[in-house]
């Protein structure tokens, strides 16, 4: 119980961090994209859940639903997503789901292709704020007010600020997450250090160490630029501050700051002092992920949703810690300035032919999504925990402190921009990390082509 306090204390003032981001009127509509088929695709199967609503949607009482998320068989989310529908299936037989899981990049082409040619399912996962809300200004999204209020008292208003939209609800939250910094314990006492170095200049003596003992300090999926972003978004907040790059990601600023290119100079100096591992710039997130857990890297800077599968490898889960990217300009930044908050979302397509069944359902398993995500390690929760949850692994209550020293927090750059506006800063970080463009040529590349 006190656990479960501890963390709805904590996220409640998370939360109020990630209003300041994305709250307000529902961003540009995104551009017409051709469509495309994702790379992978996984599908599967299960009978699901009514609400009272639901029976009125169709004849009989019966209801099939159609949903895309991105929890794939290797995605840490998987397991919830499994126990939540099977939870929905035995509390409402009447209501049949047929769900399919895209790899992370490819669904990010694949649902904004659908829009655009309203072409989507009843229930499909998103990202808050611009990501979303492009999607919402378009007009094609339900919503959500009248469901979400059956559950005020276990879904805090708070948690709803990067969904909300000129006032209206058109998400349902499910966790959130921060980058983290992962550390393999064993390597670093490889070379002479038992914790992991609380400032940048220990940081970088850290990684020379591991160097001289031909340990490759940071693992990176070059080939899925969200995940280069971990990196040096983490690099330019603890550069330039929260403010300062929250206010860029919002448009409130010029990306055209000497500081921010200053930053991206810093991070593209730990590429050329070789402590990326050079393969990683055709690897995937997994391939990468994998490589951790096998001890070829020392470091590994990702989203905190992969608790949940350190802590279920139980040769790993003892070499492996968590923590907070050190301060690199203290006179402007500060520990506790993280990335993430609030971000995986549910939504209703407003073009569903049963739109208010959905919304029940989806609100429904958006909280058990949320649950069983909790107890697996794979983010903290949106929702109010509830039952026992002894069982949370130490890597995600290690996560639950940071959190609750955090003094802001900056959403992931692609989900806080709207969609043209992140496409071309993913081109611009995938140029810096292959070293095809310094920090000037960076901040004023992106003033040019985005503001």
């Amino acid at each position: 119980m006190k656990m479960k306090r501890v963390v709805s204390m904590l996220l409640a003032g998370a939360m109020a961090f990630s209003l300041v981001a994305c709250g307000g009127a529902a961003a540009p509509a995104a551009p017409a994209e051709p469509a495309a088929e994702p790379a992978a695709t996984e599908t599967a199967e299960e009978p699901a859940a009514e609400e009272p609503a639901a029976a009125e949607a169709s004849e009989g009482g019966a209801v099939t639903l159609e949903m895309w998320c991105i929890a794939t068989e290797s995605d840490s989310n998987r397991h919830a997503y499994e126990e939540a529908i099977k939870e929905m299936q035995a509390n409402h037989p009447d209501v049949t789901l047929n769900w399919e899981a895209f790899e992370n990049q490819s669904y990010k082409t694949k649902i904004k292709a659908a829009v655009q040619a309203d072409e989507m399912p009843d229930i499909f996962f998103t990202w808050s704020c611009a990501f979303l809300g492009d999607f919402v200004s378009a007009g094609k999204v339900y919503c959500l007010d009248d469901e979400l209020a059956k559950y005020k008292d276990e879904l805090p208003e708070v948690m709803l600020g990067n969904t909300t939209y000129d006032g209206k609800h058109y998400g349902v939250p499910t966790t959130m997450n921060i980058v983290g910094l992962f550390a393999n314990m064993d390597l670093l006492k490889e070379a002479g250090y038992d914790e992991v170095p609380g400032t940048y200049e220990d940081f970088i003596k850290c990684c020379d160490a591991l160097k001289a003992k031909n340990i490759i300090p940071f693992g990176c999926a070059g080939k899925e630029t969200w995940c280069v972003t971990e990196y040096l978004e983490s690099v330019i907040e603890k550069s330039v501050g929260a403010d300062a790059l929250n206010d860029i990601f919002l448009g409130r600023a010029t990306w055209n700051n000497p500081d921010v290119g200053a930053a991206v100079d810093t991070f593209q100096e730990l590429v050329t002092n070789g402590y990326f591992d050079p393969s990683g710039a055709g690897l995937t997130n997994d391939e990468v992920k994998a490589n951790f857990m096998a001890g070829k890297y020392a470091f590994y800077m990702n989203g905190t949703w992969n608790c949940a599968d350190f802590a279920a490898n139980e040769e790993f889960f003892p070499k492996v810690k968590v923590a907070e990217f050190p301060v690199i300009n203290a006179d402007k930044a500060t520990l506790g300035q993280l990335i993430g908050g609030p971000s995986d979302t549910l939504a209703v397509a407003a073009s569903s032919q049963n739109a208010e069944a959905a919304a029940a359902y989806a609100v429904e398993l958006g909280k058990l999504i949320c649950h069983y995500g909790y107890l697996d390690g794979c983010g903290l929760p949106a929702w109010t925990p509830y039952g026992d949850t002894s069982s949370v692994n130490g890597l995600t209550q290690a996560v639950s402190e940071i959190c609750a020293n955090a003094k802001s927090y900056v959403l992931f750059g692609d989900t806080a921009m709207n969609a043209d506006d992140a496409n071309t800063y993913l081109s611009y970080v995938d140029q810096v990390y292959g070293c095809q463009v310094n920090g000037t040529q960076f901040i004023e590349g992106l003033a040019k082509d985005i503001r």
